[in-house]
């Protein structure tokens, strides 16, 4: 709202006051503001027009440019930690069995256990780094998350045990989280006003996750007992005593250097002000999470992620399959095909379709369009095994033209795990306490991650074996039945633009009852 300005101007005083000498008119040289000359009282207006005053609304201020150095820098951070998860599980099972001397039967078990820990661990921890973040800055504590995940995965490497594994795995769990503090920098370098900015950015932060998720099984796989790949050069040496050292070396370094990059040209991005400040000190936890709309986007985030996990899960397993028994039948190459090529049609949906979308319906938009495809797309699966199990050419046909295209089509839903991150940001009741917010929603994905995978592929086993079942059609029917909760969920997202309105009053309202 804005408030008019006024002018007042006194003409007359209870005394009698010489009069001004008469004003010149203004020439060419004569500057047409002139100072009044001074009567000894108040000055007295001129003859003429009085000043005009400007009302015009000010220009809107321009959106600041996109910082896409910046987001390149935290997207190169954020590289680390899936490649560091993800390393090790090519290897992990024979490093088990042959550092526990374990029978075949036990395998599983540890090597699901040690998978487990590091996201079990970061989920206890996540708050503490989001808290620290809020306090001390994003900076300091992105590069000590940096080092300590780099110095844990290289340590990983020297174990000879079982209970060195599961120490070095857990050191690892506590300090990866930097994806707290990347996700908190990435929104305030943005802007939390500017969500075309955001959603552009947190485009690159979701390709950047998927790449370390594919490079790390890579580099895990082809560093792993370099001795017996490359024994000209590492033969009877260090890496012949362990194996799996190399991985952890040649990780962990990139994880050391990626730490002096960070420190050197990434920008600090907490807003130290007095009142923020103060604002972290006074609420807790359960204050935040009891904020209008936090609790129901931190419900959201951790069934969008549950429907992530339990599906990816799934997925490899029920493409490799045997018809018969209500899977696709592929071979491994063909499932690193079809993976591949869905790879990179989430990536195009992410980079050129997302930015779009999100400026023209918003990110509950985004949300609801996603949660309205989700049933549709998990009901793929089965309807192409039925198309297969008929053995009919012409359907068989059918599956091969329009299954590749429909799992493209399909992957599109992968919007909704960038736009549950922009809800996260735009449901912040303090902007100083969006490091703690952050925590909170990435210990929810921590917790989900830690067993939903091992979950939802033994359900997939036992529905596999139940034939008599839904034809081992029953994993499905609960994959459709989560979805549709989601879609009920989405219904309830907040409209944040009331909510910021809503703040913004009471704030001001508090600041009027400070003053009285």
């Amino acid at each position: 709202m804005r408030s008019l300005l006024s002018s007042t101007y006194s003409s007359s005083s209870s005394q009698q006051q010489p009069s001004p000498p008469p004003l010149k008119p203004p020439t060419e040289q004569t500057p047409l503001l002139l100072p009044l000359p001074s009567t000894g009282g108040d000055a007295a207006l001129p003859p003429g027009p009085s000043p005009t005053i400007n009302n015009d609304p000010p220009e809107e201020e321009s959106e600041p440019p996109f910082p896409a150095s910046q987001i390149l820098l935290l997207c190169l951070a954020r590289l680390l930690e899936p490649i560091a998860f993800f390393s090790i599980f090519p290897y992990i099972n024979k490093m088990a069995q042959e550092n526990g001397a374990l029978p075949d039967t036990d395998v599983g078990f540890y090597s699901g256990l040690i998978e487990s820990l590091f996201s079990l661990t970061q989920m206890f921890v996540m708050i503490f780094w989001g808290r620290a973040s809020d306090s001390f800055g994003r900076k300091p504590v992105l590069v000590a998350s940096i080092v300590g995940v780099s110095l844990a995965t290289m340590l990983f490497g020297t174990a000879k045990t079982i209970t060195e594994m599961i120490v070095y795995r857990c050191a690892a769990g506590v300090f990866a989280g930097n994806v707290v503090t990347i996700r908190t920098m990435i929104a305030e370098q943005c802007g939390q006003r500017s969500g075309n900015h955001q959603a552009k950015a947190f485009g690159w932060f979701s390709i950047a996750n998927n790449m370390g998720i594919s490079l790390g099984p890579l580099m895990g796989g082809m560093l792993a007992e370099p001795a017996g790949t490359w024994p000209g050069f590492f033969e009877g040496g260090l890496m012949e005593r362990y194996p799996y050292l190399l991985s952890s070396l040649v990780i962990g370094g990139m994880g050391l250097g990626c730490a002096g990059v960070v420190g050197v040209w990434v920008e600090e991005t907490l807003d130290r002000g007095t009142e923020g400040k103060r604002e972290v000190e006074r609420m807790t936890v359960g204050q935040l999470v009891r904020s209008p709309g936090v609790g129901i986007v931190l419900v959201v985030n951790g069934w969008v992620m549950l429907l992530a996990y339990s599906y990816t899960a799934i997925l490899p397993v029920f493409w490799f399959t045997k018809v018969e028994l209500g899977g696709f039948g592929f071979s491994p190459v063909q499932i690193s095909w079809l993976m591949g090529l869905t790879g990179l049609s989430q990536a195009v949906w992410m980079l050129a379709i997302f930015p779009r979308l999100q400026a023209r319906i918003g990110t509950n938009g985004v949300m609801r369009v996603c949660a309205k495809a989700y049933p549709f797309f998990f009901a793929l699966g089965p309807v192409f095994s039925m198309l297969l199990r008929t053995g009919r050419p012409e359907f068989v046909t059918v599956f091969w033209v329009c299954a590749p295209v429909f799992f493209c089509l399909g992957s599109g839903v992968s919007m909704s795990f960038t736009a549950i991150q922009l809800a996260v940001n735009d449901v912040a009741p303090v902007a100083r306490m969006l490091g703690t917010l952050v925590s909170i929603s990435q210990a929810v994905v921590s917790g989900t991650r830690s067993f939903s995978p091992a979950l939802f592929a033994s359900l997939y086993a036992l529905s596999v074996k139940a034939q008599w079942l839904l034809h081992g059609y029953s994993i499905w029917v609960l994959m459709v039945a989560m979805a549709l909760v989601f879609t009920v969920l989405s219904l309830w997202l907040p409209d944040y633009e009331q909510l910021k309105k809503e703040r913004e009053a009471r704030a001001e309202g508090e600041s009027e009852r400070l003053l009285a």
